[in-house]
């Protein structure tokens, strides 16, 4: 009981894809890459300026986050939302020029918000220096030369991926305490409350993220990814009606998966295309949703419901199947989906075939 259905013989372009991943993991560690990167730390999301406090309220209204640190620094203004168990969600606003991701949140209907997405994940690595050493001898570009120093971190992230769009940030913490304020950053007082609402208790840390990207680009992300993390690939679900493949990428002890998905086939270009390719047509590459771990998951829908928040479908899978699963609405703030998610008993997959092909059949609606 709770078991994933067993797969599917593996094609040709899986079996590749895993035998590479293989020698990605084989690379990593002659590289000496192997356990120089932990966990997922926190996420950086960036907003237009108006949108700042609106989108902060709007994940303390409709997630368990709550403010933990709030600041100034040379050319934005930031929220920390954390809680316990999780990866702490950074909020930010540009005040300044130079946005290195305008190239790539130009899209059909992204358009009206350039300094709009989910930009970076951030991992921790318990020697930075040694890190930054070995992926710069490995041809790996940072935003920046060398790490970024404060009184608590080490940071530094690389350029834009030209597979996701998105940056993957590293961190070392050197004190007990953690605070991201940057040198020469200013302490606020956070001006927002949590709303005191019960279902909120039901929402926990995030559990997965999912990236969008091009049919063409999928091998090349996932490997990406793969060389910059102590992650490994883990498996695809394909969803040939839908021209869509869902694929997970896993770290052991993790609590927190990357997910990618792409289409099975490009963009034909002659309007008979999966919801994954519109969706990268509309809105480029980018991350798709955040899922959050959720008890009691019906009652807690019901609730954001009436507290005002907005689904693409009704919950789809079972306590039978092992886990069940919801897309909000996108936020007119940060054009992310929020995913609630509960998992049950000793279900021992990431997903099930039949919730993906529902929920990114979902993705449509958008």
């Amino acid at each position: 009981m709770n078991k994933e259905p067993a797969h599917p013989p593996l094609s040709g372009e899986e079996l590749g894809l895993l035998a590479k991943a293989s020698m990605v993991i084989q690379e990593r560690r002659d590289a000496g890459l192997e356990g120089l990167v932990g966990g997922l730390d926190s996420v950086i999301l960036a907003t237009e300026t108006g949108n700042l406090v609106p989108a902060v309220f709007e994940l303390l209204r409709y997630t368990g986050l709550a403010i933990h640190e709030a600041f100034f620094d040379a050319d934005s203004q930031s929220y920390v939302l954390g809680l316990a168990g999780s990866a702490s969600v950074i909020v930010r606003s540009r005040a300044g020029e130079g946005n290195p991701f305008s190239q790539v949140n130009r899209a059909r209907l992204s358009g009206s918000l350039p300094n709009t997405r989910i930009e970076t994940f951030v991992f921790t690595t318990p020697n930075l220096g040694k890190y930054v050493e070995i992926q710069k001898g490995r041809c790996v570009r940072f935003l920046t030369d060398s790490p970024l120093e404060s009184a608590s971190c080490s940071f530094i992230q690389t350029v834009p991926s030209p597979f996701t769009g998105n940056s993957l940030g590293f961190i070392e913490w050197k004190t007990g305490k953690k605070s991201y304020v940057p040198h020469g950053g200013t302490v606020i007082s956070p001006d927002l409350i949590k709303p005191a609402s019960a279902h909120l208790g039901n929402i926990a840390g995030l559990d997965h993220a999912a990236t969008r990207v091009r049919a063409q680009d999928r091998s090349s992300a996932i490997l990406e990814f793969l060389n910059l993390t102590n992650y490994h690939y883990d498996f695809g679900v394909y969803v040939k009606s839908l021209n869509s493949i869902t694929s997970v990428a896993r770290r052991e002890g993790e609590n927190f998966a990357m997910v990618f998905t792409s289409g099975i086939t490009p963009f034909p270009g002659n309007g008979e295309l999966g919801p994954t390719e519109k969706f990268i047509r509309n809105y480029g590459t980018r991350v798709h949703h955040m899922a959050f771990r959720t008890e009691r998951i019906e009652a807690t829908v019901d609730s954001l419901k009436k507290d005002g928040m907005e689904f693409l479908l009704d919950i789809v899978g079972s306590e039978q199947e092992g886990l069940k699963q919801i897309f909000s609405g996108p936020s007119p703030h940060t054009l992310i989906v929020n995913e609630y998610i509960q998992r049950y008993g000793d279900f021992d997959g990431f997903f099930t075939r039949s919730n993906v092909e529902k929920l990114t059949e979902a993705t449509g609606r958008q």
